[in-house]
């Protein structure tokens, strides 16, 4: 089995858009901006050996906001320039009640069967409450990376940093024998 360490995508690896203390995608390629010290994080975490796979939620395709081209541009882009292993995308609204939608699950139980992935030696990185609770829920140690939003993180991540560079350290660090 193969460990990995899953990224939420806006707010962990792409600057977030932040309106009224709420996090939101970029609307455009244009827009994606890479934060510092991601590239950097995901080399660190790959030669480690971890798989690196994005789960991300982009509800506004499914919500007639965005377009499934302009997102799937996104992730083009960042398996070219980042190297990540896999891009787990749900494109539905809570409504739908879908299986994919963190904070359940779904992307990270389909992907540890696609990849092999031991869930208990693995991580979930991200800024929002559903990433923790989708990493609890599929098994794995968490990292919010707190942008403090105007939401609350109702469960407890296992550590909270300011960056990607931040949660890496951490990951990387849990690995050393004491």
């Amino acid at each position: 089995m193969r460990r990995a360490v899953f990224l939420d995508r806006d707010g962990v690896i792409n600057r977030a858009v932040i309106k009224n203390g709420k996090s939101y995608p970029p609307g455009s390629l244009a827009e994606f901006e890479i934060l510092p010290g991601v590239r950097e994080a995901i080399a660190a975490l790959r030669e480690a050996g971890f798989l690196v796979i994005v789960a991300t939620n982009q509800p506004d395709v499914g919500a007639g906001r965005q377009r499934v081209e302009v997102v799937e541009a996104m992730h083009a882009w960042l398996l070219e320039e980042l190297a990540v292993d896999d891009i787990r995308v749900c494109y539905h609204v809570d409504a739908d009640r879908c299986q994919c939608r963190k904070p359940l699950p779904g992307m990270l139980l389909d992907a540890a069967r696609a990849w092999g992935i031991a869930l208990g030696e693995s991580f979930m990185v991200g800024d929002r409450w559903r990433d923790v609770a989708a990493g609890r829920a599929a098994g794995c140690r968490t990292a919010l990376v707190d942008h403090h939003y105007a939401e609350s993180v109702p469960e407890a991540a296992d550590v909270t940093v300011d960056s990607l560079a931040a949660a890496s350290r951490w990951i990387l660090t849990t690995l050393r024998p004491e």
